[in-house]
């Protein structure tokens, strides 16, 4: 007989219970975020340096180091139930580490924008807040619904930099590439890694209808964006880095933002 808790199972296919009255630390912003929005703060007991929003409510978390450099020893004093982590952001060796003492795990990886449906029942499911998080999936659909009614226009390549000095990418196999990929567009592709470096070439710009310059984790500035634009002779512009990458909270307004982002490129782009 299957369990009713079957769904609620993570990236890497650990079967979790329901645990409402879990400790939990979070290593990942973007699902700070959303355990925040689905009314979970006051079970989030720790928190990186880059879990920022929402500002009001995260300041009073403790933080317990970076996403890549974490203090075991803080948190081991919190005693945590649940540790909420990330495959591409959290390094596997710390996993590890506090996998010694912290009970369960919860691996997730959306790569794609509707995974973030997934994403919020598995959170609300285990953490005691399903109803908040089917409410927050029915305001993913409408958003998703109104970008979808929008049709696709003409395919783009666009280049999406993440980084300069030495300039990096994103591969096809991303999730801000499948957030592109919403609005009919594809990324070039840049070799096997999934955040490729590349170099400038006629023939790699021959292949664009535009460049995005992200607001991170680069600070890509307007300023960067004009320079580029003169030096290329196509267009460049900035994007939101939050808006495009995090899953979770940010989702919501993201696919909001993706319409906005494709006027402003549909706006100076021939077809």
């Amino acid at each position: 007989m299957t369990s009713p808790d079957h769904h609620l199972v993570d990236a890497l296919g650990v079967q979790h219970q329901p645990a409402p009255a879990a400790r939990i630390v979070s290593l990942v912003p973007s699902i700070t975020e959303l355990l925040c929005d689905l009314g979970l703060a006051g079970q989030v007991v720790g928190r990186t340096g880059f879990c920022i929003h929402p500002a009001e409510v995260v300041k009073t978390i403790p933080k317990i180091g970076g996403t890549k450099d974490i203090n075991i020893e803080k948190i081991r004093k919190l005693a945590p139930t649940h540790l909420v982590v990330n495959i591409d952001e959290n390094e596997k060796p710390t996993v590890e580490a506090l996998a010694a003492f912290v009970p369960h795990i919860v691996v997730t990886h959306p790569v794609a924008p509707r995974d973030n449906l997934g994403l919020a029942r598995l959170l609300g499911g285990i953490f005691g807040a399903a109803e908040r998080a089917e409410a927050w999936c029915a305001a993913f659909e409408a958003e998703y619904a109104a970008l979808r009614a929008q049709g696709t226009g003409p395919t783009r390549t666009v280049l999406y930099c993440i980084w300069q000095d030495p300039w990096m990418s994103i591969s096809s196999d991303t999730y801000i590439a499948r957030m592109l990929g919403e609005l009919g567009w594809r990324v070039p592709a840049l070799g096997e890694a999934r955040y490729p470096r590349f170099a400038w070439s006629s023939e790699l710009v021959g292949q664009l209808d535009a460049v995005l310059l992200s607001t991170e984790p680069y600070r890509f500035t307007q300023a960067h964006a004009d320079a580029l634009e003169k030096q290329l002779g196509i267009p460049v512009f900035l994007v939101d880095g939050e808006m495009m990458s995090w899953y979770g909270s940010r989702a919501l307004p993201g696919l909001r933002y993706l319409r906005d982002v494709r006027a402003m490129v549909e706006g100076t782009a021939p077809g």
